[in-house]
Protein backbone atom coordinates (compact mmCIF):
# COMPACT_ATOMS: atom_id res chain seq x y z
CA UNK A 1 0.00 0.00 0.00
CA UNK A 2 1.38 3.16 -0.66
CA UNK A 3 0.41 7.06 0.01
CA UNK A 4 1.08 9.59 -3.13
CA UNK A 5 2.64 12.60 -2.00
CA UNK A 6 1.43 15.20 -4.25
CA UNK A 7 1.15 14.61 -7.67
CA UNK A 8 4.09 15.33 -10.67
CA UNK A 9 5.21 18.30 -8.80
CA UNK A 10 8.12 18.92 -10.63
CA UNK A 11 6.20 19.41 -14.19
CA UNK A 12 8.20 21.96 -16.29
CA UNK A 13 5.03 23.72 -16.20
CA UNK A 14 4.91 24.44 -12.74
CA UNK A 15 7.95 26.98 -12.70
CA UNK A 16 9.79 24.97 -9.83
CA UNK A 17 6.64 26.42 -7.36
CA UNK A 18 6.90 22.55 -5.57
CA UNK A 19 10.60 21.87 -5.53
CA UNK A 20 11.42 23.27 -1.81
CA UNK A 21 8.57 21.75 -0.13
CA UNK A 22 7.99 18.00 -2.01
CA UNK A 23 10.78 16.07 -0.54
CA UNK A 24 10.10 17.85 2.89
CA UNK A 25 6.82 16.59 2.79
CA UNK A 26 7.57 13.39 1.62
CA UNK A 27 10.25 12.81 4.51
CA UNK A 28 7.36 13.70 6.74
CA UNK A 29 4.50 11.72 5.70
CA UNK A 30 6.58 8.62 5.90
CA UNK A 31 7.51 9.19 9.18
CA UNK A 32 4.08 9.97 10.53
CA UNK A 33 3.52 6.33 8.76
CA UNK A 34 5.83 4.57 10.60
CA UNK A 35 5.14 6.18 13.98
CA UNK A 36 1.76 5.01 13.47
CA UNK A 37 2.59 1.67 13.00
CA UNK A 38 1.42 0.74 9.11
CA UNK A 39 3.03 -0.92 6.82
CA UNK A 40 2.68 1.93 3.95
CA UNK A 41 4.94 3.42 2.17
CA UNK A 42 5.09 7.47 0.89
CA UNK A 43 5.96 8.14 -2.37
CA UNK A 44 5.64 10.57 -5.20
CA UNK A 45 4.08 10.45 -8.64
CA UNK A 46 5.94 11.70 -10.97
CA UNK A 47 5.50 12.63 -14.38
CA UNK A 48 8.00 11.31 -17.43
CA UNK A 49 9.87 14.59 -17.56
CA UNK A 50 11.97 14.36 -15.04
CA UNK A 51 14.51 12.58 -17.18
CA UNK A 52 15.12 13.26 -20.55
CA UNK A 53 17.89 12.15 -23.36
CA UNK A 54 20.38 14.85 -24.99
CA UNK A 55 18.42 15.62 -28.40
CA UNK A 56 22.24 14.69 -29.88
CA UNK A 57 21.66 11.11 -28.45
CA UNK A 58 18.61 10.31 -27.94
CA UNK A 59 18.47 7.05 -26.44
CA UNK A 60 17.37 5.30 -23.50
CA UNK A 61 21.38 5.30 -22.17
CA UNK A 62 21.70 8.64 -22.95
CA UNK A 63 18.93 9.27 -19.93
CA UNK A 64 19.48 10.62 -16.81
CA UNK A 65 17.23 13.02 -14.05
CA UNK A 66 16.99 16.52 -15.54
CA UNK A 67 19.74 18.94 -14.46
CA UNK A 68 17.60 21.27 -12.93
CA UNK A 69 16.25 19.06 -10.26
CA UNK A 70 19.03 16.17 -11.25
CA UNK A 71 20.45 16.36 -7.27
CA UNK A 72 17.14 16.50 -5.30
CA UNK A 73 15.95 13.43 -7.89
CA UNK A 74 19.14 11.65 -6.44
CA UNK A 75 17.80 12.39 -3.06
CA UNK A 76 14.82 11.64 -3.73
CA UNK A 77 15.22 8.22 -5.14
CA UNK A 78 17.38 7.24 -2.56
CA UNK A 79 15.56 8.02 -0.12
CA UNK A 80 12.52 6.02 -1.52
CA UNK A 81 14.86 2.86 -2.21
CA UNK A 82 15.91 3.23 1.73
CA UNK A 83 12.23 3.09 2.62
CA UNK A 84 12.11 0.19 0.11
CA UNK A 85 9.41 2.24 -1.91
CA UNK A 86 8.91 2.10 -5.82
CA UNK A 87 9.28 5.04 -8.56
CA UNK A 88 6.15 5.53 -9.25
CA UNK A 89 5.90 7.27 -12.92
CA UNK A 90 2.73 8.81 -15.19
CA UNK A 91 4.15 7.32 -18.90
CA UNK A 92 2.21 8.64 -21.83
CA UNK A 93 2.91 7.75 -24.98
CA UNK A 94 0.53 9.95 -26.50
CA UNK A 95 2.11 13.47 -25.08
CA UNK A 96 5.14 12.06 -27.07
CA UNK A 97 2.78 12.56 -30.36
CA UNK A 98 0.64 15.95 -29.07
CA UNK A 99 4.46 17.87 -28.51
CA UNK A 100 6.02 17.05 -31.17
CA UNK A 101 4.71 17.31 -34.83
CA UNK A 102 7.46 15.18 -36.28
CA UNK A 103 7.69 11.89 -33.78
CA UNK A 104 6.12 8.36 -36.07
CA UNK A 105 2.80 7.81 -35.27
CA UNK A 106 2.96 3.91 -35.34
CA UNK A 107 6.27 4.14 -32.67
CA UNK A 108 3.43 5.42 -30.10
CA UNK A 109 1.84 1.50 -30.36
CA UNK A 110 2.96 -1.56 -29.84
CA UNK A 111 2.54 -3.15 -32.87
CA UNK A 112 6.00 -2.85 -34.60
CA UNK A 113 4.92 -0.34 -37.07
CA UNK A 114 7.29 1.66 -37.24
CA UNK A 115 11.41 2.25 -37.35
CA UNK A 116 13.46 0.59 -34.55
CA UNK A 117 15.58 2.42 -31.93
CA UNK A 118 18.98 0.31 -31.39
CA UNK A 119 20.66 1.20 -27.97
CA UNK A 120 23.62 -0.71 -26.78
CA UNK A 121 22.62 -3.96 -28.44
CA UNK A 122 18.70 -3.58 -27.43
CA UNK A 123 16.39 -2.42 -30.24
CA UNK A 124 12.92 -0.23 -29.38
CA UNK A 125 10.23 -0.76 -31.30
CA UNK A 126 8.34 1.88 -28.94
CA UNK A 127 7.91 4.90 -27.24
CA UNK A 128 6.86 3.36 -24.24
CA UNK A 129 9.66 0.51 -23.98
CA UNK A 130 12.35 3.82 -24.61
CA UNK A 131 10.67 5.99 -22.13
CA UNK A 132 11.07 3.46 -19.46
CA UNK A 133 14.47 2.62 -20.15
CA UNK A 134 15.47 6.00 -19.72
CA UNK A 135 13.95 6.27 -16.54
CA UNK A 136 15.91 3.10 -15.76
CA UNK A 137 19.49 3.96 -16.73
CA UNK A 138 18.75 7.19 -14.63
CA UNK A 139 17.93 5.53 -11.47
CA UNK A 140 21.48 3.28 -12.61
CA UNK A 141 23.14 6.84 -12.83
CA UNK A 142 21.78 7.51 -9.17
CA UNK A 143 22.98 4.65 -7.79
CA UNK A 144 19.47 2.66 -7.32
CA UNK A 145 19.49 0.53 -10.27
CA UNK A 146 17.16 -2.12 -8.95
CA UNK A 147 14.68 -0.13 -7.80
CA UNK A 148 11.07 -0.83 -8.24
CA UNK A 149 8.89 1.16 -11.01
CA UNK A 150 5.11 1.08 -10.98
CA UNK A 151 3.89 3.01 -14.04
CA UNK A 152 1.14 5.23 -12.07
CA UNK A 153 -1.00 6.68 -15.15
CA UNK A 154 -0.81 5.19 -18.43
CA UNK A 155 -3.54 6.26 -21.16
CA UNK A 156 -4.73 7.76 -24.40
CA UNK A 157 -7.61 10.18 -24.53
CA UNK A 158 -10.49 10.06 -26.78
CA UNK A 159 -11.37 13.60 -27.84
CA UNK A 160 -9.44 17.06 -27.46
CA UNK A 161 -7.34 16.41 -30.38
CA UNK A 162 -6.95 15.24 -33.85
CA UNK A 163 -5.36 12.21 -32.49
CA UNK A 164 -7.35 11.73 -28.97
CA UNK A 165 -9.72 9.47 -31.00
CA UNK A 166 -11.34 6.39 -30.00
CA UNK A 167 -10.22 4.36 -32.69
CA UNK A 168 -6.33 5.53 -31.71
CA UNK A 169 -7.46 4.76 -27.77
CA UNK A 170 -8.38 1.21 -28.83
CA UNK A 171 -5.25 0.42 -30.67
CA UNK A 172 -2.99 1.53 -27.71
CA UNK A 173 -5.06 -0.27 -25.28
CA UNK A 174 -5.39 -3.17 -27.04
CA UNK A 175 -1.69 -3.73 -27.66
CA UNK A 176 -0.26 -2.12 -23.89
CA UNK A 177 -2.51 -4.96 -22.23
CA UNK A 178 -1.28 -7.83 -24.52
CA UNK A 179 1.94 -6.31 -23.64
CA UNK A 180 1.08 -6.55 -19.76
CA UNK A 181 -0.55 -10.11 -20.44
CA UNK A 182 2.98 -11.50 -21.62
CA UNK A 183 5.05 -10.12 -18.61
CA UNK A 184 7.32 -9.14 -21.43
CA UNK A 185 8.73 -5.73 -19.62
CA UNK A 186 10.83 -3.53 -21.76
CA UNK A 187 14.33 -4.26 -23.50
CA UNK A 188 16.03 -3.13 -20.71
CA UNK A 189 13.93 -4.51 -17.52
CA UNK A 190 12.24 -7.54 -18.68
CA UNK A 191 9.24 -8.84 -16.49
CA UNK A 192 6.41 -8.38 -15.18
CA UNK A 193 5.71 -4.72 -13.94
CA UNK A 194 2.82 -3.07 -12.54
CA UNK A 195 0.65 -0.14 -14.27
CA UNK A 196 -2.08 1.72 -13.55
CA UNK A 197 -4.56 2.72 -16.33
CA UNK A 198 -5.64 6.49 -16.26
CA UNK A 199 -8.43 7.40 -16.41
CA UNK A 200 -11.64 5.68 -15.55
CA UNK A 201 -14.29 8.24 -16.27
CA UNK A 202 -13.69 11.82 -18.46
CA UNK A 203 -13.19 15.21 -16.50
CA UNK A 204 -15.17 17.85 -17.84
CA UNK A 205 -13.73 20.40 -15.85
CA UNK A 206 -10.01 19.67 -15.66
CA UNK A 207 -8.11 22.12 -16.66
CA UNK A 208 -7.16 22.27 -20.47
CA UNK A 209 -3.56 23.87 -20.00
CA UNK A 210 -1.99 21.06 -21.10
CA UNK A 211 -4.34 20.75 -23.92
CA UNK A 212 -8.04 20.20 -24.46
CA UNK A 213 -7.20 16.43 -24.71
CA UNK A 214 -7.07 16.49 -20.44
CA UNK A 215 -10.48 16.53 -20.36
CA UNK A 216 -11.46 13.09 -22.31
CA UNK A 217 -9.08 10.03 -20.88
CA UNK A 218 -11.57 7.97 -19.43
CA UNK A 219 -12.30 4.81 -20.70
CA UNK A 220 -16.05 5.48 -19.77
CA UNK A 221 -18.18 8.37 -20.77
CA UNK A 222 -19.52 11.32 -17.91
CA UNK A 223 -22.90 9.13 -17.78
CA UNK A 224 -20.86 5.56 -17.41
CA UNK A 225 -20.94 4.02 -21.04
CA UNK A 226 -17.85 2.33 -22.21
CA UNK A 227 -16.47 4.04 -24.95
CA UNK A 228 -15.06 1.18 -27.32
CA UNK A 229 -14.36 -2.92 -26.86
CA UNK A 230 -11.58 -3.76 -24.95
CA UNK A 231 -9.99 -6.61 -23.19
CA UNK A 232 -8.64 -5.95 -19.66
CA UNK A 233 -6.89 -9.42 -19.71
CA UNK A 234 -5.07 -8.67 -22.29
CA UNK A 235 -5.72 -11.72 -24.47
CA UNK A 236 -7.37 -9.86 -27.41
CA UNK A 237 -11.05 -10.71 -26.55
CA UNK A 238 -12.40 -6.94 -26.99
CA UNK A 239 -15.62 -6.35 -25.65
CA UNK A 240 -17.40 -3.34 -24.44
CA UNK A 241 -16.63 -3.08 -20.26
CA UNK A 242 -20.03 -3.12 -18.35
CA UNK A 243 -21.60 0.21 -18.30
CA UNK A 244 -22.84 1.84 -15.40
CA UNK A 245 -26.73 1.22 -14.17
CA UNK A 246 -29.65 2.75 -13.20
CA UNK A 247 -28.28 6.48 -14.59
CA UNK A 248 -30.45 9.01 -14.18
CA UNK A 249 -30.79 11.62 -17.01
CA UNK A 250 -32.51 15.24 -16.86
CA UNK A 251 -35.28 15.69 -19.17
CA UNK A 252 -34.69 14.82 -23.12
CA UNK A 253 -34.59 18.71 -24.13
CA UNK A 254 -31.62 20.46 -25.27
CA UNK A 255 -30.45 24.26 -25.78
CA UNK A 256 -29.80 25.58 -29.30
CA UNK A 257 -29.52 28.23 -31.54
CA UNK A 258 -32.30 30.29 -32.94
CA UNK A 259 -32.15 30.06 -36.30
CA UNK A 260 -34.81 32.72 -37.10
CA UNK A 261 -32.51 35.20 -35.45
CA UNK A 262 -29.43 35.14 -37.42
CA UNK A 263 -29.66 38.75 -38.28
CA UNK A 264 -28.03 38.74 -34.47
CA UNK A 265 -24.68 37.36 -35.42
CA UNK A 266 -22.96 39.95 -34.09
CA UNK A 267 -23.96 39.23 -30.53
CA UNK A 268 -23.42 35.34 -30.86
CA UNK A 269 -19.62 35.71 -29.78
CA UNK A 270 -19.92 36.82 -26.75
CA UNK A 271 -22.73 34.36 -26.00
CA UNK A 272 -20.57 31.74 -27.28
CA UNK A 273 -17.38 33.04 -25.58
CA UNK A 274 -19.61 32.81 -22.04
CA UNK A 275 -20.74 29.58 -22.77
CA UNK A 276 -17.51 27.83 -23.40
CA UNK A 277 -15.95 29.67 -20.36
CA UNK A 278 -18.29 27.84 -18.13
CA UNK A 279 -18.38 24.37 -19.97
CA UNK A 280 -17.11 22.17 -21.78
CA UNK A 281 -16.41 23.28 -25.30
CA UNK A 282 -13.07 20.86 -25.86
CA UNK A 283 -14.98 18.96 -28.80
CA UNK A 284 -15.33 21.49 -31.07
CA UNK A 285 -11.29 21.26 -31.95
CA UNK A 286 -10.03 20.77 -35.46
CA UNK A 287 -10.00 17.18 -35.59
CA UNK A 288 -12.42 16.24 -32.85
CA UNK A 289 -15.00 14.60 -32.44
CA UNK A 290 -17.39 17.89 -33.49
CA UNK A 291 -15.07 19.25 -35.64
CA UNK A 292 -17.68 18.84 -38.54
CA UNK A 293 -20.39 20.93 -37.09
CA UNK A 294 -21.90 24.19 -38.87
CA UNK A 295 -21.37 27.53 -37.83
CA UNK A 296 -25.07 27.18 -36.28
CA UNK A 297 -23.93 24.00 -35.20
CA UNK A 298 -21.36 25.28 -33.24
CA UNK A 299 -23.12 27.90 -31.65
CA UNK A 300 -25.75 25.29 -30.52
CA UNK A 301 -23.20 22.93 -29.08
CA UNK A 302 -21.83 25.39 -26.76
CA UNK A 303 -25.68 26.75 -25.30
CA UNK A 304 -26.39 23.24 -24.94
CA UNK A 305 -23.03 22.56 -22.91
CA UNK A 306 -23.81 25.57 -21.03
CA UNK A 307 -27.07 24.56 -20.40
CA UNK A 308 -26.73 21.25 -19.26
CA UNK A 309 -23.68 22.42 -16.86
CA UNK A 310 -26.55 24.43 -15.23
CA UNK A 311 -28.83 21.83 -15.01
CA UNK A 312 -31.08 22.81 -17.41
CA UNK A 313 -31.62 26.03 -15.54
CA UNK A 314 -34.26 27.83 -18.19
CA UNK A 315 -32.28 30.88 -17.54
CA UNK A 316 -29.27 29.06 -18.83
CA UNK A 317 -30.40 29.00 -22.19
CA UNK A 318 -31.32 32.61 -22.92
CA UNK A 319 -28.35 34.11 -24.00
CA UNK A 320 -30.03 37.24 -24.62
CA UNK A 321 -32.71 35.64 -25.85
CA UNK A 322 -30.43 33.89 -29.30
CA UNK A 323 -31.25 30.59 -28.04
CA UNK A 324 -34.53 28.32 -27.55
CA UNK A 325 -34.94 24.86 -25.71
CA UNK A 326 -36.16 21.86 -28.00
CA UNK A 327 -36.98 18.27 -27.43
CA UNK A 328 -36.06 16.97 -30.69
CA UNK A 329 -31.87 15.04 -30.09
CA UNK A 330 -29.59 18.20 -31.36
CA UNK A 331 -26.67 15.21 -31.87
CA UNK A 332 -25.34 15.30 -35.45
CA UNK A 333 -23.73 12.36 -36.54
CA UNK A 334 -20.76 11.65 -34.56
CA UNK A 335 -21.22 15.15 -32.67
CA UNK A 336 -23.52 13.85 -28.90
CA UNK A 337 -25.14 16.61 -27.97
CA UNK A 338 -25.40 15.51 -24.25
CA UNK A 339 -28.29 15.47 -21.58
CA UNK A 340 -26.61 15.70 -18.08
CA UNK A 341 -27.35 13.20 -15.61
CA UNK A 342 -29.11 13.98 -12.17
CA UNK A 343 -27.52 14.89 -8.99
CA UNK A 344 -27.32 12.65 -6.24
CA UNK A 345 -29.77 15.01 -4.22
CA UNK A 346 -31.90 15.03 -6.84
CA UNK A 347 -32.01 10.58 -7.84
CA UNK A 348 -35.30 8.91 -7.63
CA UNK A 349 -34.32 6.02 -5.55
CA UNK A 350 -36.24 2.79 -6.47
CA UNK A 351 -39.14 1.96 -3.81
CA UNK A 352 -37.21 -2.16 -3.60
CA UNK A 353 -33.87 -0.32 -3.04
CA UNK A 354 -35.14 2.28 -0.54
CA UNK A 355 -36.86 -0.32 1.06
CA UNK A 356 -33.85 -2.41 1.43
CA UNK A 357 -31.81 0.56 2.92
CA UNK A 358 -34.91 0.82 5.33
CA UNK A 359 -34.64 -2.76 6.24
CA UNK A 360 -30.51 -2.34 6.87
CA UNK A 361 -30.89 0.77 8.44
CA UNK A 362 -33.28 -1.04 11.28
CA UNK A 363 -31.31 -4.06 11.36
CA UNK A 364 -28.23 -1.63 12.09
CA UNK A 365 -29.95 0.43 14.79
CA UNK A 366 -31.18 -3.13 16.55
CA UNK A 367 -27.79 -4.45 16.50
CA UNK A 368 -26.03 -1.31 18.22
Amino acid sequence: RYVAVGNEPFLKSYNGSFINITFPALKNMQRALDEAGVMVKAVVPLNADVYNSPEKTPVPSAGSFRKDINTLMVSIVNFLHRNDAPFVVNIYPYLSLYQNANFPLNFSFFDGGSKPVFDKGLVYTNVFDANFDTLVWSLRKAGVPDMKIIVGEIGWPTDGDKRANVKYAQKFYDGFLKKMAKNVGTPLRPGRMDAYLFALIDENQKSVLPGRFERHWGLFTYDGKPKFPMDLSGNGQDRYLLGVEGVQYLPSQWCVFDKDLKDRYRELPASVNYACSNADCTALGYGCSCNGLSHDGNISYAFNMYFQTMDQDVRACSFGGLAKIVTANASQGGCVFPVQILSASERVVPLRVLAASLVLSVAVFILM
